[in-house]
């Protein structure tokens, strides 16, 4: 358990429902936020907010096809979500490790935009946690594949992301996971 929390930083999105729990989780323990987003885009999270550059959003640009390709599936509103793309590059860049709550698919990608920061983790070989709402349990991506496994923050970044859609089980295993990490609040 880590005492001292002062240097720990959480980067994240600030979008509705997972990634602000874990933002408000961090202001509760005390931890550094870090909240990427651009111009024009609306977040739930006010604190810690890295309005990027359309330059450094580059930083973060890949091929829609690339990422249709790693997903296996296609993408509507390309333009749009191509940003969002670009920010979630920022944030598994910038957390060591990245910890995410959604649904594991058949295919092993993890639903939604959660997805590709849970891909990129994979692509570089980061450590990854996903906390799958239908089977109520944290994995983790070892090897080439999902096996059961509870996070632990044991380095000073790291990455919360997941949907939109947080249910309680979802909720309680963000509180839990900072709980173990950091003791009570």
């Amino acid at each position: 358990m880590m005492a001292d929390r002062s240097h720990i930083t959480l980067y994240s999105g600030g979008h509705k429902g997972a990634e602000s729990e874990f933002g408000r989780l961090a202001e509760t323990w005390g931890i550094q936020e870090v909240n990427f987003s651009f111009e024009g885009h609306s977040i739930e999270r006010s604190r810690g907010v890295r309005e990027l550059t359309p330059e450094q959003l580059d930083k973060g640009n890949v091929s829609m096809e690339i990422v249709s390709a790693r997903m296996g599936r296609k993408f509507a509103q390309a333009n749009k979500i191509r940003k969002v793309i670009q920010t979630i590059f920022h944030m598994v860049n910038s957390g060591y490790h990245v910890i995410a709550v959604g649904w594991i698919q058949p295919d092993d990608t993890v639903k939604g935009g959660t997805g590709w920061g849970v891909e990129l983790a994979k692509l570089f070989n980061r450590p990854v946690h996903v906390y799958d709402q239908d089977r109520k349990g944290w994995f983790a991506w070892e090897g080439n594949s999902w096996t059961s496994g509870t996070p632990k923050i044991e380095k000073d970044t790291f990455a919360g992301t997941g949907t939109r859609h947080l249910t309680d089980e979802g909720k309680k295993a963000i509180h839990d996971l900072f709980e173990s990490a950091f003791g009570p609040a």
